[in-house]
């Protein structure tokens, strides 16, 4: 096997999948057999600054050379070989946010993330025009935004994208994103594949008063669907990338998807009546359609996949950062009594306590909002934990509470989608950093949906592995051949994983739970308004 890849990096016939998630930026190189043969990371973070959750250009460039000069490396480790060659890329990162460029290509104002909730205001008006959902994260809503409040730079914007299609851009000269990533800038229209063009026209009419010297479609990027080539890696991007020169440029590239979309890749969830659960820094559920809804839902996204098929997306901005806090403080405990606790040791164990908890919590009740939380009506948050005096205050039911809290919000919006919409779901997939632990994460999610919940056993490798696969399909389908028939047949044939189903008790506490959390946000509003700097 060794020797097979060895072979591959020579030949330049490798696949490279790059992802930008929110705490870490991770490269997923695979062979001809689709699995790693070598990986790299850096480790970073969002700042909140002036009020605006962030990323600097530096911290983008800075983050991608490191990670990718950890590949490199890895790559040298492995098969004694530099990383000179690779046959297809593509880059993936977090949906939605604003970079909005002039015509010189300069970002006229700091890259604000899909963690920002400041654009109530337009996304109402936005509901109102095009009668569909738009979510406070997705771009033609922090660009609306933007203009109510008169910014001075909207009338300089020559072009504005995703971080995903920035990076693309950058590395290729080309200024397109994939149908999913584009989804979560402006509604799709999935006759077409493209922006919804009427709902371009209205918003046009909208702001037309404005004299702008630009109109929407200019400013936006062209959309491409899984499969199509993106562009290729310019001279100047494949030194960007690798400041050492050895990488080689002229590597063709698949279309820049979105986090999402890598997800359902990924997780095997791009034909109808599939769906994925990424569950990490933020929560989201992706559920490919059959048949339109029946109207329209703020707490319901309407994106689509890789390959333009209709999905009913539930995003919550927060999922794991309080659950992570808590586990911090504990593993700060241990140490303070001279206890060195392995990491992956550490969670495991508290997770695995959560089994033993009551169904319910105990009467225990946790907000994990370290951002504001559109699906719940909240603008920003507060993290909390409330409890009444007479409570089962207990470490088993504490740890619950907290993972319980993790999955709350997307309870709430997929109550929407199945209880209401009756919406069918004939396979769930899990993935992300909340299912490392075996079990503990499926068990919580099952309860919380009363659905089974599978993670295979390439749910690990997450969304770079499935950027990788797609610039894979790029490179290898056949005529005609589909997204989904390609992932069944050539990715995930042959492939186990394990499947959890609901536990009528876990699903009747979490009722419970979530009955009581919802009668008590009240308390998180009041945190809000009341706990100020």
């Amino acid at each position: 096997m060794c020797e097979q890849i060895k072979k591959e990096l020579q030949e330049g016939s490798t696949v490279l999948g790059i992802e930008f998630g929110s705490t870490r930026i991770k490269a997923v190189l695979i062979g001809s057999g689709h699995e790693p043969i070598a990986m790299g990371a850096h480790e970073w973070e969002n700042r909140l600054e002036n009020n605006i959750w962030t990323y600097s250009l530096e911290d983008i460039w800075t983050g991608l050379q490191d990670c990718y000069k950890n590949l490199a490396e890895d790559v040298k480790t492995r098969y004694d070989l530099p990383l000179s060659r690779i046959g297809a890329m593509g880059f993936s990162g977090m949906m939605h946010g604003y970079m909005a460029f002039d015509a010189d290509g300069k970002l006229l104002v700091p890259f604000r993330t899909w963690r920002n909730t400041m654009t109530e205001e337009a996304c109402r008006k936005l509901v109102a025009l095009f009668d569909f959902n738009i979510p406070q994260r997705w771009s033609i809503a922090h660009l609306y935004q933007a203009m109510l409040n008169r910014e001075e730079h909207v009338k300089d914007i020559a072009f504005m994208t995703t971080l995903a299609g920035y990076i693309h851009w950058k590395l290729s000269g080309e200024k397109v994103l994939g149908v999913g990533e584009a989804s979560g800038m402006f509604p799709i229209d999935s006759e077409t594949g493209s922006y919804d063009a009427e709902m371009i026209k209205r918003f046009d009419g909208l702001v037309s008063e404005e004299k702008l010297p630009w109109t929407l479609e200019a400013i936006l990027p062209r959309v491409l669907s899984a499969g199509e080539q993106g562009g290729v890696l310019s001279e100047e991007g494949a030194r960007l990338l690798d400041p050492t020169g050895t990488l080689q440029p002229g590597v063709s590239m698949c279309p820049p998807e979105g986090d999402a979309g890598t997800g359902m890749t990924a997780t095997n969830a791009v034909r109808v009546r599939t769906g994925n659960v990424s569950a990490g820094t933020s929560i989201f559920s992706m559920v490919v359609l059959e048949k339109a809804l029946s109207g329209v839902h703020e707490e319901i996204d309407m994106v689509t996949t890789p390959d333009g098929m209709p999905v009913a997306m539930v995003h919550c901005n927060n999922c794991t950062s309080d659950l992570n806090a808590w586990v911090n403080l504990f593993g700060e405990f241990a140490e303070t009594f001279g206890m060195k606790i392995d990491k992956n040791e550490l969670y495991g164990d508290l997770y695995r306590k959560a089994l033993e908890a009551e169904p319910d919590c105990g009467g225990l009740l946790s907000y994990n909002f370290f951002s504001g939380e559109p699906v719940v009506g909240l603008n920003e948050g507060r993290p909390l934990f409330v409890r009444m005096p007479d409570a089962s205050f207990t470490l088993a039911n504490f740890m619950r509470t907290h993972l319980c809290s993790a999955l709350a919000a997307l309870k709430v919006g997929n109550d929407i989608l199945l209880k209401e919409e009756h919406v069918k779901v004939d396979a769930l997939m899990g993935h992300g950093g909340l299912f490392k632990t075996p079990v503990v994460g499926q068990r919580i999610l099952a309860a919380a949906l009363n659905a089974p919940v599978t993670v295979m056993d390439t749910a690990s490798e997450g969304g770079p592995w499935g950027m990788a696969v797609l610039a894979a399909y790029m490179r290898e389908r056949e005529d005609g051949e589909s997204l989904a028939d390609y992932l069944d047949h050539k990715i995930f044939a042959g492939q186990t994983g394990s499947t959890v189903d609901p536990e009528a008790e876990d699903a009747e506490g979490f009722e419970r739970f979530i009955a009581a959390y919802k009668t008590a946000l009240p308390v998180q509003k009041a945190a809000v308004e009341t706990m100020r700097m």
